[in-house]
């Protein structure tokens, strides 16, 4: 079996757009450089890489990092490289992959890039051999994947408890919820960030974890100030206090505290992960598998953060995301973002793809008996809002 042909389809959303009342990102600086503080973390646009080997079987994968320059990576430098391998072979070519681009690459863009084919190499495995992904990685280590709702975007007080409680009757164990006011708002913001806490713990009672999520807005002090104020809330995590190069500073936070501190969205492969243990940084990785270098590299990841007893539950739950906490001990969870109007840009998979879990009583379920990663593309015919540029 041999690779035929690697193409890499953008799809750019062209349809309505949902601005208002929507906090997903707390600004990254204290410098007023844009007004509207959620532009630079919105994106409308997916890509989509699919593999055909020389007797027609098709593997897809996908990556939602900077898709327009990440086609570009896969159209001009991977791409040479797959023509004529054998797609089973996924260890060696993800390090031809990551060897041949090191010069340029090892985080951002590049690996994003190679995670789209790693896991378009594993759709193909999976549906060479009969087995659903989760099956080639270690097979099923729970019933089903406990899953937490992950769109509490409002910081309107009284919607937020509305939300909070419909989430909680929907069944879901846990729920997340943004910090809704940046560092530059000083103590006055610190406390409405913590109000909002209060609201939701006192809506959702003791029995539903409430995870917090600061991407990356706050520095070191100001964190240590935030968490101390937390403490009564028993949150199951605070995430990505602060930007993703500080790793020391995130060794200081976790001794500072008995929240558990999260983080890893942004980082990439093994090695930035093994930084991260090394450092004592933080209780919980959070990568997405169409970032940190796909299958290949997620399940070498978990198999380090089981090892030092650091939890794995992913960013996004889509069905990448989806196979490894079904495979992996060291991922007690997944995230979970429902279909919707489009808003952020999380939403886009669920109008490309055919074949996403849905959440039932707050759980999610792969199915033994589908092949590969488990995802189809949708008809031209459904694709009315979207430009697909091959």
């Amino acid at each position: 079996m041999k690779i035929k042909s690697v193409e890499a389809l953008l799809y750019k959303w062209t349809g309505p757009v949902k601005t208002d009342d929507t906090i997903f990102a707390t600004p990254l600086s204290i410098l007023p450089f844009q007004e509207d503080a959620q532009a630079p973390f919105r994106f409308f646009s997916w890509l989509v890489v699919r593999i055909t080997t020389n007797d027609g079987v098709v593997g897809l994968g996908n990556a939602g990092l900077s898709p327009d320059i990440t086609k570009q990576v896969v159209d001009n430098k991977l791409t040479p490289l797959l023509e004529g391998e054998n797609p089973l072979n996924t260890d060696y070519l993800f390090e031809k992959m990551y060897r041949s681009t090191i010069a340029y690459g090892r985080k951002g863009s590049v690996l994003a890039a190679i995670s789209a084919i790693d896991i378009a190499l594993w759709d193909i495995k999976g549906k060479v051999t009969g087995q659903p992904v989760f099956m080639l990685m270690g097979g099923r280590t729970k019933d089903q994947i406990p899953a937490y709702y992950s769109r509490l975007y409002t910081r309107d007080l009284e919607k937020l408890e509305k939300e909070a409680y419909t989430y909680k009757k929907q069944g879901f164990k846990g729920m997340k919820l943004r910090c809704g006011y940046p560092m530059r708002d000083g103590l006055k913001g610190l406390r409405k960030n913590v109000e909002m806490v209060r609201v939701v713990r006192e809506t959702v009672g003791d029995d539903v974890d409430i995870m917090l999520e600061a991407y990356m807005g706050f520095k070191l002090t100001y964190a240590k100030r935030f968490l101390k104020e937390l403490e009564p809330y028993n949150l199951r995590w605070v995430e990505e206090l602060l930007i993703p190069d500080e790793i020391h500073n995130f060794a200081k936070l976790r001794s500072s505290t008995d929240i558990p501190i999260s983080g890893g969205e942004h980082e990439f492969s093994r090695y930035g992960f093994h930084e991260l243990l090394q450092a004592d940084a933080l209780d919980i990785f959070q990568f997405d598998t169409n970032r940190v270098g796909g299958f290949t590299e997620a399940q070498k990841i978990c198999s380090l953060a089981e090892t030092h007893g650091v939890e794995v539950i992913p960013h996004g739950g889509q069905m990448h995301n989806l196979h490894v906490v079904m495979s992996s001990f060291a991922s007690p969870m997944a995230e979970y973002f429902p279909k919707t109007e489009i808003e952020v840009g999380n939403e886009l998979f669920w109008y490309i793809f055919d074949g996403e879990a849905v959440a039932e009583n707050g759980h999610l379920q792969l199915d033994d008996n589908t092949a590969g990663v488990g995802l189809t593309l949708k008809k031209e015919t459904e694709l009315d809002n979207f430009e697909v540029i091959k």
